[in-house]
């Protein structure tokens, strides 16, 4: 690509989907005096184009499976986008989804590829007119655990082959036009589970879709062995540094940064952040590549109608902006809920999965500066062994003031959002983040890090609190900072108020996703079987 085109391709990205153009001539070691533009205050007319068909591949939806945020934007945004696309999912047909109660109809069956099982395809109803397609085979994914791994969190000894064939099934339905009465016109993937799905569309050959690749998390990357290759189907002309190679093994996300058409990450900051060495895992010389074409965009998560205070059934009792007599209600119902103390202080709390990602290991030094300075402390999650053993152990040091729930129940994280002062998340890197958002949407104010898409949906001062170092005496500094905003009411309730009324909805977080999904229809795709399709 010529100089000249990466310009233009860069300017077209920042107007239409929102990147900080400052940041995308930083990458070409360009300057510009222009301030950045919005693409959600400035919005584009998107073009005319309704009902394509757009098949979002993903391994969970918080419908009936959820391990993190990925279940969360996979049940919100194929909805979002309904009004525009014909979207449907394609998923694994988990336990959880299979005893749901709902009628799977099969519409389709699948021969053996490689090691890949045959499988059947069967479609499944939702009650708000949502279809998804679901990958039956009984011997990946029928078992006792979540998504990824056992019930003790190990991951599955199979999962390269468990989502090979999830992404192989996304591939023939694409391949084959006549294999579903609904023929697939774009691809959304999200994840290195579905990485392989935009190879095997290529490695195919038969037809070729666009596709946008997600990713929500870029320190999961799905790495196997090279010796892995002939049981996955990857042909030996894939292994090389513009394919599936990562460092003398195959990455599943590799392939799609490789084979997608478009890149997104869930947040403009975090985009940023990924073609760096620190928080590119590896990756930081592909996904600079990529900026510099235009095909990596930052698109912010939003959250849905689900979350208001007003309506939500697990509150008690319901509550809206102004009614701090409802929500100091839900606080004291969750300090009931952890057995604490009665107290006037205020509560803090973390709806974490409890990995070292999120920074858990800063917060249980912090516990004692909260106990001692007259707050108290209630954690909810599942995650490492080793870190859920070390909150149990904090908890055990404080009765009465500090509790710890080792589980994840969505009605218990609700109330907890609702019934706490500030939630914590001093998180290492963060994507995008969701907590904070339904954290503010239900009055707690959130402590973060000032990373990722933290820094993007949390203003420092008006609607939560950011440190930016990220260290121990950064961490507690701003803890102890919250005593003070606590003390000073009129301040406290002000942030509040901003904090529930500032929410991103879906509504508007779904303009960028049709933007870019109509410019990729309606542009003309050179494809051949040795290089990547022209955007």
């Amino acid at each position: 690509m010529t100089q000249a085109a990466v310009r233009g391709r860069q300017s077209h990205t920042a107007a239409r989907y929102g990147e900080d153009p400052l940041w995308l001539a930083s990458l070409s070691g360009r300057t510009s005096s222009r301030a950045p533009a919005g693409a959600l205050s400035r919005p584009l007319p998107s073009p005319p184009i309704r009902n394509r068909r757009v098949l979002f591949v993903t391994t969970e939806i918080a419908d009936f499976i959820k391990a993190g945020g990925l279940g969360d934007v996979s049940a919100a945004l194929p909805r979002a986008l309904k009004p525009n696309y014909d979207v449907r999912v394609l998923m694994p047909g988990y336990r959880q989804l299979l005893t749901a109660g709902h009628p799977i109809a099969h519409v389709a069956s699948l021969p053996a590829r490689h090691d890949l099982p045959a499988c059947e395809i069967g479609r499944l109803l939702c009650e708000d007119g949502l279809i998804i397609y679901v990958v039956l085979c009984p011997e990946l994914y029928d078992r006792v655990g979540n998504a990824y791994g056992d019930e003790l969190g190990v991951g599955w000894p199979d999962n390269d082959i468990r989502f090979a064939r999830l992404a192989m099934a996304a591939a023939e339905i694409v391949n084959d036009a006549t294999l579903l009465d609904w023929q697939v016109e774009l691809l959304h993937l999200n994840d290195w589970a579905t990485g392989l799905t935009a190879g095997y569309v290529r490695w195919l050959g038969k037809r070729y879709v666009p596709s946008v690749y997600t990713i929500h998390n870029l320190a999961y990357q799905g790495v196997f062995p090279l010796e892995r290759m002939p049981a996955l189907g990857i042909p030996a002309s894939a292994f090389h540094i513009d394919g599936v190679e990562f460092h003398g093994q195959i990455s599943f996300m590799k392939a799609a940064l490789s084979y997608a058409s478009h890149v997104t990450t869930v947040s403009s900051n975090y985009a940023q952040e990924i073609t760096t060495p620190a928080l590119g895992c590896g990756l930081e010389g592909l996904l600079k590549k990529r900026a510099l074409e235009g095909r990596l965009s930052g698109l912010l998560n939003g959250i849905d109608d689900r979350w208001d205070p007003r309506t939500d059934p697990h509150l008690a009792p319901n509550f809206g902006i102004n009614d701090w007599h409802g929500k100091r209600a839900n606080i004291q119902r969750v300090r009931r809920m952890f057995g604490l103390e009665p107290s006037s202080g205020p509560l803090f709390a973390v709806v974490s999965r409890l990995v070292a990602q999120k920074g858990l290991d800063l917060t249980i030094q912090v516990a004692d500066s909260i106990v001692r300075a007259g707050g108290q402390l209630v954690v909810i999650g599942r995650g490492e062994y080793a870190i859920e053993q070390s909150l149990v152990e904090m908890a055990s040091r404080y009765p009465g003031q500090v509790g710890v729930n080792i589980g994840f129940d969505e009605g218990e994280a609700r109330q907890i959002y609702a019934g706490s002062d500030f939630l914590l998340m001093p998180s290492r890197f963060e994507p995008c983040g969701l907590s904070q958002l339904y954290a503010q949407r239900f009055g707690s104010l959130p402590i973060a890090h000032r990373t990722g898409g933290l820094a993007d949906t949390i203003q420092d001062g008006i609607n939560g609190l950011l440190f930016d170092d990220m260290s121990l005496d950064s961490y507690r500094a701003t803890v102890l900072r919250a005593f003070d905003l606590f003390r000073a009411t009129d301040l406290f309730y002000a942030m509040r108020r901003a904090a529930m009324a500032g929410r991103l909805h879906w509504r508007q977080a779904v303009i960028p996703y049709r933007r870019l999904y109509a410019d990729l229809l309606t542009e003309t795709v050179v494809h051949s079987n040795e290089q990547v399709p022209s955007r």
